[in-house]
């Protein structure tokens, strides 16, 4: 069992919890960080036992360890999660990380050691096996059976959790879509016709608001509003930047019509949006808005999709040095961007943004990184603005890890591993850099370079020989033939996490391949004096060791 660490349940059982101090540290921690940092951004497994304290599964009596981890929210559900290691990921990567046992309850491929494949039991049909009197039940039978045990013993009762917020629609600031309604005297609100749309806001001598009020309460002119005899007063608050971000991918396809929202076979043209960049704490919010603004224009006949978008990618949040999140709390490690354009350029904190780590991850400043990226941007460019370094001929010498690079960068910008694609690009310039470089090559590269360093890439594009701008050449192509290898590098897992890198042949047997993979460094240290209860290898793709 797990606890929310800033929950109630854990503040009535501290009386009792033997390693207080161990519990209090980690609940400290926690605060810290926000909701989405403790679930769709956790990659750790962390948590702590509450030691002294135990909890009773109901159905057949037995003792549970309980935990408290910081992916448990105390606002969500009942702020305590019961676990199921074997037939759960999380759950499963938990048990490995704090040992407790796992039992199977679903018949099945055996899972209790192994949580790294899809699971046969999810289909339909499979039984339970280790679960009391629900033992050979089928799964969905017996979920119903065990909800009914536990109602009739008094412990358990059905509810439906919905986790939304109301969005507060008005805000009492100047900039922001005016509100197109209007109150008669006895305060009866009222919506403007379509005629008197669009709503222009008032320019005023004074944007702030006074006494709490809206900075629209100082448009004197503007707010008189009187039609057909009848006076009123128009809405001063204007609506949330939310509303009109909600809809803006709509006129984007269409910005220029002033006769219709816009022209809807236009929109069924383009629509869905492919593809939704946000960070984690806007898009969840901001996402839930569009879904629900768009389904009501698909409800009037305007949108022609349900859904606006086919996929969402949470970016991660840059953190500050001490890797806490950037905020009025400590100060002294906000970042501002500018400062870092102002001193070593836009190019060097794309740069080092894209190479600090997956994108959906969040990451730690830091500022020998941005010297780090500042010296490869230097490294490139005097490199391909010396014209000695620079052939018309052919160089077998590159040859090989050029269209490794161009491989690779092309797949992993698909896939936006713009970090690892970096991490390609500087290996290509390790080795160019030990001699001159065929033109061919040179292009291609800037080409890739470019995406990530436009400013920069763009002015070698120019002193190459080029008058034309980068942005709008072909993009470069690789050749297969050119990456037959017999070898390739892989990454070794222990319990899921790389350790090291292994060279094998390409289709190495089973037993050689783990041979070589426990002799890394890194993943000898790793199984060290622990029991290997599964070994996983897929040729040329993984090596996966599962310890205990």
């Amino acid at each position: 069992m797990v606890l929310a660490p800033d929950g109630q349940i854990v503040k009535d059982l501290m009386p009792r919890i033997e390693n207080k101090e161990e519990v209090q540290a980690y609940i400290d921690e926690t605060l810290k960080k926000n909701d989405m940092d403790r679930t769709e951004l956790n990659k750790t497994k962390s948590g702590c036992e509450l030691k002294g304290v135990t909890c009773i599964n109901p159905v057949n009596g037995k003792e549970v360890r309980m935990f408290i981890g910081d992916f448990v929210l105390a606002n969500y559900g009942t702020g305590a999660v019961m676990a199921v290691p074997s037939h759960d990921q999380r759950d499963f990567e938990y048990a490995i990380a704090h040992n407790i046992d796992m039992i199977q309850v679903i018949d099945g491929r055996d899972v209790s050691k192994c949580a790294f494949e899809k699971y046969d039991y999810l289909g339909k049909g499979c039984k339970l096996i280790n679960s009391e009197e629900f033992t050979g039940m089928i799964v969905e039978d017996a979920k119903e059976a065990i909800t009914q045990k536990l109602e009739k013993m008094g412990v358990a009762k059905r509810t439906v959790n919905y986790h939304f917020r109301e969005w507060i629609f008005a805000r009492q600031r100047y900039w922001g879509e005016p509100v197109p309604v209007w109150y008669d005297e006895d305060g009866n609100i009222h919506v403007l016709d379509d005629s008197e749309l669009p709503l222009v806001l008032p320019e005023l001598e004074d944007y702030k608001g006074k006494n709490g009020k809206a900075p629209l309460e100082n448009a004197t002119e503007w707010k008189i509003y009187e039609k057909d005899g009848v006076k009123g007063k128009r809405e001063t608050s204007t609506m949330p930047g939310s509303a009109g971000s909600s809809w803006y991918y709509f006129r984007y396809i269409d910005p220029n019509n002033d006769k219709e929202f816009a022209n809807y076979e236009l929109l069924k043209h383009w629509l869905p949006v492919d593809l939704y960049i946000g960070g984690p704490e806007h898009a969840v919010g901001h996402l839930m808005y569009s879904r629900i603004w768009n389904r009501f224009l698909y409800n009037e006949g305007l949108s022609p999709v349900k859904e606006p978008f086919k996929k969402l990618v949470h970016q991660g949040m840059i953190l500050g040095e001490n890797g806490i999140k950037m905020g009025k709390r400590f100060p002294e490690f906000v970042i501002n961007p500018s400062d870092i354009v102002r001193d070593y350029g836009a190019d060097t904190l794309r740069l080092y943004e894209m190479f600090m780590g997956p994108l959906e991850v969040s990451k730690p400043w830091s500022s020998s990184g941005v010297e780090g990226a500042r010296k490869y941007i230097n490294k490139v460019y005097n490199y391909f603005t010396n014209p000695e370094n620079i052939t018309k001929e052919t160089d077998e010498r590159l040859t090989k890890v050029y269209n490794q690079t161009v491989k690779k960068v092309t797949s992993d910008f698909e896939s936006l591993g713009f970090n690892t694609a970096i991490a390609q690009m500087m290996i290509f310039m390790n080795e160019t850099v030990k001699g001159t470089c065929p033109m061919e090559y040179a292009e291609g590269f800037i080409k890739m370079f470019s995406c990530i360093c436009p400013h920069v890439g763009e002015e070698i594009w120019q002193i190459i020989g080029h008058d034309n701008t980068i942005a709008y050449e072909k993009w470069p192509l690789y050749d297969e033939a050119a990456l037959n290898e017999d070898t390739i590098e892989i990454g070794v897992q222990v319990n899921g996490k790389v350790k090291g890198v292994v060279e094998l042949l390409k289709q190495e047997d089973k037993d050689s391949a783990l041979a070589k993979a426990k002799a890394v460094d890194g993943v000898a240290k790793a199984i060290e004096g622990k029991t290997i209860v599964k070994e996983i290898y897929v040729p040329s793709k993984i090596v996966n060791i599962v310890v205990k």
